[in-house]
């Protein structure tokens, strides 16, 4: 089975809620080829996105954004049976070589440039336990998707008001992964295929607030807020199902 984990908010009521942060925050799993929701728990604000919120399935290849690049976690759901396949930012984990070496990132893409792409053992150092022995799987980007995700790398250092790094820019090239999928299973074609199914829970998050029409809900009282939310969640767990009737985007083909 393979699950894709990511969250999406909705805005709690109230004048002040916008300038306090104050939100839903919807916590989901969506599960190929079944294309449906098969976990959803709501959270408010201080409920934060960690890849083994949502309990792993011994057998299941868990796909999330980098958001979920939390090494400590990730063991708790490769321990748990599961593999994991999770995008990372060049500098969000302390990478390492078989013996504990630090690993310049950066290096290994400049490296790879001409290639335009990276499959090799990579340790990501933990706060308590061994590192974990994982695969790194990195694609250099096309020209224009690369120029796109520079424009958009300028665009959050402006709003931020910090300077960006020529290192930030070159990572900013690549789509990079880490896997524990391993090789002989899954070549590396294989990696970037099963990746690329993520926006589907994407669209399932699009069903629930256009098809569904979940927005914030109404009222400031949260004895009446969080049941509103939850008979939105209710709802699209119930039309799943029926996706097909009126959805143009084709459903994947059943596993042999």
């Amino acid at each position: 089975m393979i699950r894709i984990v990511d969250a999406t908010t909705v805005p709690k009521a109230g004048r002040l809620a916008k300038k306090t942060n104050r939100l839903w925050r919807i916590h989901g799993a969506f599960d190929l080829p079944s294309e449906r929701f098969g976990f959803l728990e709501l959270t408010d604000q201080r409920g934060g996105e960690t890849l083994d919120r949502i309990p792993a399935v011994a057998g299941e290849i868990r796909i999330a954004d980098r958001a979920y690049l939390q090494p400590d976690r990730m063991a708790i759901v490769i321990d748990a049976g599961a593999d994991i396949l999770v995008r990372a930012g060049w500098k969000s984990a302390r990478w390492l070589d078989a013996d504990g070496t630090p690993v310049d990132l950066l290096a290994l893409l400049r490296k790879a440039s001409t290639r335009g792409l990276i499959d090799r053992p990579i340790w990501i150092g933990r706060k308590s336990g061994p590192a974990l022995d994982l695969r790194l799987v990195a694609i250099k980007k096309p020209a224009q998707a690369a120029e796109a995700a520079k424009r958009k790398a300028h665009q959050a250092a402006r709003t931020g008001r910090h300077q960006i790094s020529n290192s930030t820019l070159a990572a900013a090239e690549w789509v990079i992964l880490v896997t524990s999928l391993r090789p002989d299973s899954f070549p590396t074609a294989d990696v970037l295929a099963l990746y690329r199914l993520r926006w589907r829970i994407e669209l399932g998050f699009k069903r629930l607030k256009s098809l569904i029409g979940l927005k914030g809900p109404p009222g400031t009282d949260e004895r009446s807020a969080r049941p509103y939310v939850l008979a939105h969640l209710l709802m699209i767990l119930l039309l799943e199902p029926l996706i097909d009737e009126f959805e143009d985007s084709p459903r994947l083909p059943a596993a042999a």
